[in-house]
Formats: C-alpha cells, structure tokens, sequence
C-alpha cells in the first residue's frame, strides 16, 4: 500500500531530489513551500507522515509542528539544516516523532522512516484482545490511546510506544540507550536526551504532580521504569 508523505520545506532543489527518491519507494509525495501550503494541504488530505523543515519564509515551523500535533498523532519528521540543540529539543518538546539534521544518507534516512511507520502501523490491524488495564490506565493498543481515570490522555506516537514499553515490563529499568533502540528502532545517533524531553512530557500527561511521580521513576545512573500501585492486570 502506497504511503502518503508531505515534504514541508522552502528549497525546491532539495524537495526534488527528496521527491524523486521517495517515489521510488512507493511514497505519494505532496510538496508545501510554506506553511500556509502546508496547511491548505493538511486540510485538505489525510498524511500517513509528515518530513518538514522548521526554517520556512512565513513563520515559525515550530509553530506548525505545534498545531499539527495538538489534533493528529501522525509521525513528524523534522529534517533541517539547523543544528542547534536547544530547537532540537524544542521539537521534541512540541511532538516530533525525530530531529535530523542535513547532510542526509538517503538510503540511512528512507530506513528511519520505514522504521517510524511500522510502529505507527504496528496496531492498525483489529485483534480481539485489544485494551490492557493496568493500575488506573485503560491502553487500547488498535487506537494507540490511553485513559487515566475515566480522562483520556493525547500521546504522540513516540510517547504512546515509550509508555507502552515501560508499563508493559513494570519494574524493570531502562537505559536510556535501550529506550532508543527499542522505540525508535534503529541505531540513534543523537542525544540522548531525547528520551530525558520524552519522559518529561508523559510525565506530565500522565502524573497528577510531574515533580512528584507516581508512576514513570527514574533510577539515578540507570535509567527509567514503570512503578505498578496494584498488582492485577487484565486484559479484555
């Protein structure tokens, strides 16, 4: 099945050449120069993943990525010439599934994105035991949703994979080079406080106070686990 990619960046000689290379993969590939386009055509058309730059003539990407996030779970790819930790960081903050930074391997880059939609897909096909109770949390793992106490919690699809990982192995500790390659799935090579800004955010869906945590702890010079307050868990 052909995937339905948008390419958000300002430079039509690398849109191009990206174009191009992803057709030859069985991408169906919408351009947008600027955001307003960008936004005209996430209006207009439903994306399986959106690849866009942060440094566009009419405004702040961030801002859009931003937007985009607060309605869709759909994968986000920032790919941009601006190497600069603290807008990396913003990113993930805002909901980008990843932050590359050009100059890019296209076949490294096209396999990082095969790997981003296969857990975004992960789920789509209908099972009969899909929802898992655990502690106070309702995961229906088809739809990639969660629930607190009857509150429905908004996760990207990083966050959704990163919760799923720990709450499903409670107790035990994760590096954070083990988060990476397991939710990310393949080879990061960033930094690795891209898990530090993740947890961060879940903490704050998920915990009634973020500084005082219930549930995702961290083991100082370890890594991160999932603290269970019951010790049921059913699935239906």
């Amino acid at each position: 099945m052909a995937t339905n990619v948008i390419v958000i960046n300002k430079d039509k000689s690398f849109i191009k050449g990206l174009k191009y290379s992803l057709e030859q993969e069985n991408f169906i590939v919408d351009i947008a120069l600027c955001i307003k386009d960008a936004i005209d055509l996430l209006k207009k058309k439903e994306f399986d993943l959106v690849i866009m730059d942060i440094l566009l003539p009419d405004g702040n990407g961030l801002l859009l990525l931003k937007a985009v996030r607060e309605y869709s779970q759909v994968p986000i790819i920032v790919l941009t010439d601006k190497k600069e930790e603290l807008t990396e960081i913003l990113a993930l903050e805002y909901g980008a599934d990843d932050y590359i930074t050009n100059p890019i391997n296209l076949m490294v880059f096209k396999a990082k994105l095969r790997a981003i939609l296969r857990r975004a897909n992960m789920n789509n096909v209908e099972i009969d035991n899909h929802t898992v109770k655990i502690d106070n949390f309702v995961i229906n793992t088809v739809g990639r949703r969660i629930s607190i106490n009857g509150r429905s919690v908004i996760l990207t699809g990083k966050e959704f994979d990163l919760f799923y990982l720990l709450i499903t192995n409670p107790g035990k500790v994760f590096t954070r080079e083990e988060i990476l390659k397991t939710v990310w799935g393949y080879d990061y090579y960033g930094d690795l406080r891209t898990v530090d800004v993740h947890i961060r955010r879940l903490r704050e869906k998920i915990e009634d106070d973020s500084s005082n945590v219930e549930y995702i702890h961290t083991k100082w010079g370890e890594g991160y686990y999932f603290k269970k307050k019951e010790k049921s868990v059913s699935t239906e």
